[in-house]
């Protein structure tokens, strides 16, 4: 038949009973579903008891075989030479002569032989076990020899023949074997001591002492870096650690109290052989930072060296300058034909030596920078003889402080010849040695003793060189560098001028003007005219106060400091806002200086309102207007208080008028503003102290103004449609009536019946009740209506 025919033959029902159909298959294919699932969980649980359970996991071992192989030998090895030693030492009176020398060396061949036929087994732990057993042994046996033949010996040297031989025989035995590797340790171990107990045993000399410890120390460093043997080589640094740091702790002390040439250079010779030791292993170290390490090390004891001689000779002041001179010359090593880190570890050796320097200085530094703060409590009680005694008035100097200045000139030079040889470092150099070099000029006179006026010149030297620098270095972290310490320095030498009167005047009058000529220059001018100002400021208050004027009469003096800083920052925008903080600074001193006289402050505070304003004229300070109105209120309550004015309206209309003025021309500009910003706080200013004032006055005339006043706000309100006014005016203007009729209603409720009260609430109940829903509508449309105020 034909397609066409077929599908008219075909039945389709309507789309909306098909997909009825199809839904009840799917119904039914789900809950076929769910039975054939509930039917296999029943069936699960029936089969589960069945099941055989499954095997528990095996438990894993806590540690392997051959750990508890290692761990058993060495066990029994250490029970066996403990038992031998017990035997030795207690037991070996219950026999004979020959039986006791029969049980040590069968015991010993047997355990030393043990080794061989087990190697051959292929029992290499066990051998190794046995074999540390029988070296124990044979230390035994070297006792028990001096016990039997050898009592006569001395016991010193006789056990450092003994560890000596010990020591040859165990590498011996070592080497037969082969391999075996107990007996190699052993042998380094026994050998740290022969030396170390001939010197001991020769007499009581530190100095053979502590030649034998590094050349012990030196034996274990060439084993350690010539070995291939992991726990040989380990073996050997920890002695080489060991022996060595006793060695150099004690040749360092031999150094340190040696009161003589000779003594000094023995103890230098020994130093220098640590430091050779050090600087070796430095050269054939495999690892870069072993090598560093090692090389600064042994820098470090040359130093320590070559540093010792001069100071048992020289007097105590030129101890530091001599260790300094040693340590400036291991930069000679840079030029020198030696490896990459014995270099670097010259160098930083140096460097170490020369922060070393540095901070024996430092307290001097501090001393001369700081001291002078404790002439702010004895302000013009007279010039002291030098700037030592001008600069000590808190702490005295310190002793054997002479050579300061010249070890931070030293250093300075060594860093500034680094920042002209380097490129990576230059800029840190260069700082540093900037820094150093101001405070060499810093200590200098105060080292020198050098008289106080003279003093003070150097350091006005010092403040006038910094700034030069900072002019024309190149504009890196030492141009930063210089503008700081030239502050600090003119901080310093204005607390240093505090001891005389002229000197205040004088020197804070050179720095005004220093740092103004300074302000010239394009890159100081911000930092420089800030430093002026505060100049001005402080020249001003002693102005004052020489010529015997009151602190408060002197605040107008300050004054011309914050209205220069806004002329300059508006005149110069680059001077930017440190001018701007400084002058704000000034005008809080003058207010200070001006609360003792309310009249006088009233007045300050009034100017530096009007500064304030001229400052909010520019486009970019318009928020500093806020800040005037703020110090014009001030003034004004300053100014009525100093009256006696008592009325708040004297002190909240001051704030009310400027405050609707602003926002009357803010609504102007911004229709859509609401009454509450713009009018909200400067009616409430008013309005709230003046109803507080009201409550409490028993008088007519206040609360009369107060209602009138709110009456007037509320129609104006209304007329206008705002908000703010119309709320506030009403709601003063209720709580005005009701203070004025609570007299009344006072007198009311006493000739009124106890009964009424109730009744008339009763009846006023009623009647909202029963107008319920007209005051409802009334009430909604008042909402409405406030709601479209703004």
């Amino acid at each position: 038949m034909a397609r066409a025919t077929l599908l008219g033959m075909t039945h389709l029902p309507p789309p909306a009973d098909e997909l009825r159909i199809l839904d009840a298959e799917l119904w039914q294919l789900d809950a076929r579903r769910a039975q054939l699932l509930a039917r296999r969980a029943y069936l699960i649980g029936l089969l589960q008891p069945a099941l055989p359970p499954a095997p528990p996991g095996a438990p894993r071992p806590e540690t392997t075989a051959p750990r508890v192989q290692n761990v058993l030998l060495v066990l029994g090895g250490v029970l066996l030479t403990v038992a031998a030693i017990a035997f030795t030492l207690v037991s070996w009176g219950h026999l004979g002569i020959a039986g006791r020398s029969a049980v040590l060396a069968t015991v010993t061949v047997a355990a030393l032989g043990a080794p061989v036929l087990l190697l051959k087994r292929g029992l290499g732990s066990t051998a190794e076990a046995l074999a540390g057993l029988g070296l124990a042994l044979t230390v035994l046996d070297a006792y028990a020899l001096h016990e039997v033949a050898l009592t006569a010996t001395d016991g010193t040297g006789y056990a450092a023949v003994a560890a000596a031989v010990l020591a040859g025989a165990w590498w011996g035995y070592g080497k037969g074997l082969g391999s075996l590797r107990v007996p190699f340790p052993a042998a380094l171990a026994a050998a740290q001591f022969p030396l170390l107990l001939w010197a001991v045993a020769a007499g009581p000399d530190p100095y053979a002492i502590t030649a034998a410890l590094l050349l012990t120390a030196a034996f274990d460093t060439a084993v350690t870096l010539r070995t291939s043997t992991r726990s040989l080589r380990v073996s050997a640094a920890i002695g080489s650690c060991g022996t060595g740091g006793w060695g150099v702790v004690a040749a360092g002390a031999l150094s340190w109290e040696a009161s003589g040439p000779g003594a000094a250079a023995r103890a230098a010779a020994l130093l220098a052989l640590a430091a050779a030791i050090a600087l070796y292993a430095a050269w054939r170290a495999p690892r870069q930072g072993l090598a560093v390490g090692a090389a600064v090390t042994g820098g470090l004891l040359l130093v320590a060296a070559l540093g010792g001689i001069p100071r048992a000779s020289l007097p105590g002041v030129w101890t530091v300058p001599g260790y300094l001179a040693c340590g400036a010359v291991l930069l000679a090593a840079v030029r020198a034909p030696l490896p990459e880190p014995v270099r670097r570890g010259a160098v930083r050796a140096s460097a170490a030596v020369q922060s070393l320097a540095v901070l024996w200085a430092l307290p001097l530094v501090v001393e001369a920078l700081w001291g002078p703060v404790g002439w702010t409590g004895r302000i013009w009680s007279g010039a002291p003889s030098d700037l030592r005694a001008a600069v000590t008035v808190w702490a005295p100097w310190p002793a054997d402080a002479a050579a300061a200045p010249l070890v931070l000139a030293v250093v300075a030079a060594v860093l500034a010849g680094a920042a002209r040889v380097t490129t990576t470092r230059r800029d840190p150099a260069s700082a540093g040695a900037v820094v150093l070099v101001w405070a060499t000029a810093l200590v200098f006179p105060a080292a020198l003793q050098l008289p106080y006026v003279v003093g003070l010149f150097t350091q006005g030297l010092t403040v006038v060189t910094a700034l030069a620098v900072a002019a024309y270095a190149p504009r890196t972290p030492t141009s930063r560098t210089a503008v700081l310490l030239s502050l600090f320095t003119a901080a310093g030498l204005a607390l240093l001028s505090l001891a005389s009167q002229g000197a205040t005047l004088a020197v804070l009058a050179a720095l005004t003007a220093v740092f103004a000529v300074a302000a010239a220059h394009p890159r100081l001018t911000a930092v420089c005219a800030s430093a002026s100002l505060a100049g001005a400021a402080g020249l001003a208050c002693a102005v004052g106060a020489a010529a015997g004027r009151p602190p408060a009469q002197t605040a107008l003096l300050v004054l011309v400091v914050p209205a220069a800083a806004a002329l300059l920052a508006a005149r110069v925008p680059r001077t930017g806002v440190p001018v701007e903080v400084t002058g704000a600074v000034a005008g809080l001193l003058a207010v200070g200086l001006a609360g003792t006289d309310a009249p006088v402050l009233a007045l300050v505070l009034a100017l530096c309102g009007v500064i304030a304003a001229g400052t909010a004229v520019r486009a970019d300070r318009r928020q500093v207007g806020y800040a005037a109105a703020a110090l014009f209120v001030l003034a004004t309550w300053v100014r009525l208080g100093s009256w006696a004015v008592g009325a708040p309206e004297a002190y909240t209309l001051p704030v009310t008028v400027p405050a609707l003025v602003v926002g009357f021309v803010r609504r102007r500009r911004d229709p859509e503003a609401s009454s509450w910003t713009a009018y909200g706080p400067g009616l409430s200013a008013t309005l709230v102290p003046s109803l507080l004032a009201a409550w409490a006055d028993a008088d007519w005339p206040r609360p009369l103004l107060l209602g009138t006043a709110a009456l007037a706000l509320s129609l104006l309100g209304a007329r206008h449609r705002l908000q703010a006014p119309l709320v506030l005016g009403g709601s003063v203007l209720v709580l005005d009536a009701l203070h004025e009729l609570a007299p009344y209603l006072v007198q009311l409720a006493g000739v009124l019946p106890r009964w009424l009260p109730p009744a008339f609430a009763g009846l006023l109940l009623l009647v909202l009740g029963a107008t319920y829903e007209q005051r409802l509508r009334n009430a909604r449309r008042a909402r409405e209506v406030l709601g479209r105020m703004r």
